[in-house]
């Protein structure tokens, strides 16, 4: 159950949580060709950083280049948390990095492996979030989403909390 944070670090926190306990986002380059796509990610939180390893030959991966700003988005298992972040993807030549990542799973998408030469570690750097935790009881949400529709002067019904996280500035 997602929990409903009340300041930045408790979000910023939470956040990194999240990611380490869902291993799949959907990410993506806006403004390109590439449609957002399931990857694997890995959370770095003391490098404010998530990692994917992919294939230079991706459609992704061409729409990185050198460089691109990029769209990732998370929903926690129990779908009672949701993020969308955006920061830079950029490809990494940090081999100790890619080992330490590097999987049997990771493996069966490569002919040859960790030596395939298509194989890129691919580090986004998260600049802001915006997350959303609400309460995961679907009862208890159902009964407040049909009280605030009751209700005239009620625009919103309180099933969670919002925050629009910089990332990029120390807490």
């Amino acid at each position: 159950m997602a929990k409903q944070t009340e300041n930045r670090t408790e979000a910023i926190d939470q956040l990194w949580s999240q990611l380490d306990k869902t291993r799949v986002s959907m990410l993506w380059v806006p403004g390109t060709d590439q449609h957002p796509q399931p990857m694997t990610h890995f959370a770095d939180p003391d490098a404010n950083a998530i990692w994917f390893i992919t294939s230079s030959d991706t459609d992704l991966a061409v729409a990185v280049g050198s460089g691109a700003s990029g769209r990732l988005v998370l929903v926690g298992k129990s779908q009672d948390y949701h993020a969308s972040l955006f920061g830079e993807l950029t490809f990494s030549r940090d081999d100790a990095k890619l080992d330490s990542l590097w999987s049997t799973p990771a493996a069966a998408w490569f002919e040859k492996g960790r030596e395939d030469p298509t194989v890129r570690l691919l580090k986004f750097t998260p600049d802001e979030a915006s997350i959303w935790a609400s309460q995961s009881n679907s009862v208890l949400v159902g009964l407040k989403l049909l009280r605030a529709g009751m209700q005239e002067d009620q625009s919103e019904p309180d099933v969670g909390v919002h925050h629009i996280l910089n990332m990029s500035v120390a807490a």
